[in-house]
């Protein structure tokens, strides 16, 4: 059943990625809440787990173990290659990493391995927050995007100064700088793209038995087909945030971050008096 409920809710060597990268704090540092249960934060295309800096001083400020990895070919794994497998390998590996369960929440590309993941691992996975996610990586569009990077690889710089100019255009100085501080990994978008182009959502959503939370800006053009996404969630909320692109969590932290902290009230203590089980929706989707 579903219910509406109101609610506002840089590129280079590996080598030098790694050197100018700012790195989260240690998980030594980190004193959480006995019994808390843990996060696991996915990047998106291009930048690196340093994207995530104030959703991990939110989380552990709020007592929780927060491990941001990441993905093959990119940050400090930037001469890596892409491999879904190996993305979701990065995934259990950390989980395993913060005790074998956790919430697990992914950006765009970090949402479609999430996603996979979980259909995959179920055992390892409490929730899901797939955000910026809620679409099928068409075929026929995935091959016109990786037809348009390949042309853009091809640049003097790589497109280094195209990807720094749409950074500055679409994310506040704050957040364009978490986004690029573990440097961009512009030569891995070609095999991201091959890559996904054999996700299948869908079908990973209704293997999933956790809770899923879809999250998506209001202005983001990944959500198309939220509404399929959430009818294939077995027990699924769709989350719409106001005024918000695609890169939601860099766009609007702290709203977004209080989505996930709400995902873990509800995993630990159950779903607030008078909410009903299975999809529901939550903010203003038009």
């Amino acid at each position: 059943m579903t219910t509406d409920a109101s609610r506002e809710t840089r590129s280079g060597s590996g080598a030098e990625a790694g050197a100018r990268a700012a790195s989260l704090p240690p998980s030594s540092e980190v004193r959480p809440h006995p019994g808390a249960l843990p996060v696991v934060l996915l990047h998106g295309l291009r930048t690196s787990s340093t994207m995530w800096r104030a959703q991990v001083r939110a989380l552990e400020a709020a007592g929780r173990r927060v491990v941001a990895p990441d993905l093959p070919g990119h940050g400090t794994r930037i001469d890596e290659r892409f491999t879904r497998a190996g993305a979701i390998e990065t995934v259990e590996e950390s989980v395993d990493e913060v005790g074998g369960r956790a919430l697990v929440v992914g950006l765009s590309l970090g949402g479609y391995i999430g996603m996979a993941h979980a259909a995959r691992h179920p055992e390892q996975v409490a929730g899901l927050v797939a955000a910026a996610c809620s679409t099928r990586p068409a075929r026929l569009l995935v091959a016109g995007w990786a037809l348009a990077a390949r042309g853009i690889v091809r640049l003097p710089d790589h497109g280094a100064a195209l990807n720094q100019l749409l950074v500055e255009r679409v994310l506040p100085p704050s957040a364009a700088e978490d986004a690029g501080a573990g440097g961009f990994a512009l030569h891995v978008v070609e095999d991201v793209l091959r890559e996904v182009s054999a996700c299948t959502p869908l079908e990973d959503l209704t293997r999933i038995d956790a809770p899923v939370w879809l999250v998506n800006g209001r202005f983001d053009h990944f959500r198309g087909e939220e509404r399929r996404f959430l009818a294939a969630c077995r027990d699924g909320r769709l989350v719409v945030v106001p005024r918000a692109t695609h890169l939601v969590s860099l766009v609007a932290p702290e709203r977004f971050t209080r989505t996930v902290l709400e995902a873990l009230d509800e995993l630990e203590h159950g779903p607030r008096a008078g909410s009903a089980p299975g999809r529901r929706l939550h903010g203003a989707a038009r």
